[in-house]
């Protein structure tokens, strides 16, 4: 089975319909699906609920899709980068469905490792606890949440091998491994592509049974959401 497709165009061929769910990688700016983002916008699907960490910026990463209001709902932790994802959810025309970080990444977890709900403490006695189911273990209160999965899951790694297996670099380890679980379809893209057999089996991160396609990035920007540098010395 080839899993190995020439563009992101072509990994998505048969995959994408209007009001799927969808997963997206990434930890703000930083290891994210940019070439499946941009060939999602291209496809014009529609009334998409995005599980995201975040919504990108107003030009780059899912802002792009915020922008063509191809975007119906985001289940998302943190958003304050977007001023159009603002825009449109404080008028009522985006639904927003917020988690803690950590809930949310456990939600994903849970949901890829067939687990349908879990208890926890985080959100307790706020908003985030509202019509949840609540209980108690030894004293203390908790809070049912439950196990996310997504029809697509487009997530990025580092280096990919032709059968799917991925090793992420650094911070872009966050969120993609659990997304390309929880997925019924995983599309991933890579920076370098290599033959089977070169990636040390210790160092993969997501084996490539949980994968389907795969494609070799291009023109990445690998844009910085908050640029902070200090002045030079003597400057």
């Amino acid at each position: 089975m080839n899993k190995v497709y020439a563009d992101a165009t072509a990994a998505l061929d048969g995959l994408l319909r209007d009001g799927m769910t969808i997963m997206a990688g990434g930890f703000g700016l930083c290891g994210i699906p940019e070439n499946l983002i941009e060939a999602l916008r291209q496809s014009g699907a529609k009334d998409l609920t995005v599980i995201s960490n975040n919504a990108g910026v107003d030009d780059f990463g899912l802002g792009l899709l915020l922008k063509t209001r191809q975007i119906r709902k985001m289940i998302s932790s943190y958003v304050g980068e977007n001023k159009e994802f603002e825009r449109q959810y404080l008028s009522g025309e985006l639904e927003l469905e917020f988690n803690p970080q950590g809930t949310l990444a456990e939600r994903i977890r849970a949901g890829g490792a067939g687990i349908p709900g879990f208890y926890t403490k985080t959100g307790v006695g706020t908003l985030i606890a509202e019509g949840k189911e609540h209980k108690e273990f030894n004293g203390e209160t908790y809070i049912l949440e439950t196990g996310l999965v997504a029809d697509l899951s487009i997530v990025k790694a580092w280096k990919g091998d032709r059968e799917g297996n991925l090793i992420y670099r650094k911070t872009a380890r966050n969120f993609n491994p659990m997304m390309a679980t929880a997925g019924k379809i995983c599309v991933a893209e890579v920076e370098e592509i290599v033959e089977i057999g070169e990636l040390d089996p210790d160092c993969i991160h997501t084996p490539g049974i949980f994968v389907d396609r795969i494609i070799q990035s291009k023109n990445l920007e690998k844009r910085i959401e908050q640029r902070t540098v200090r002045e030079r010395e003597n400057a």
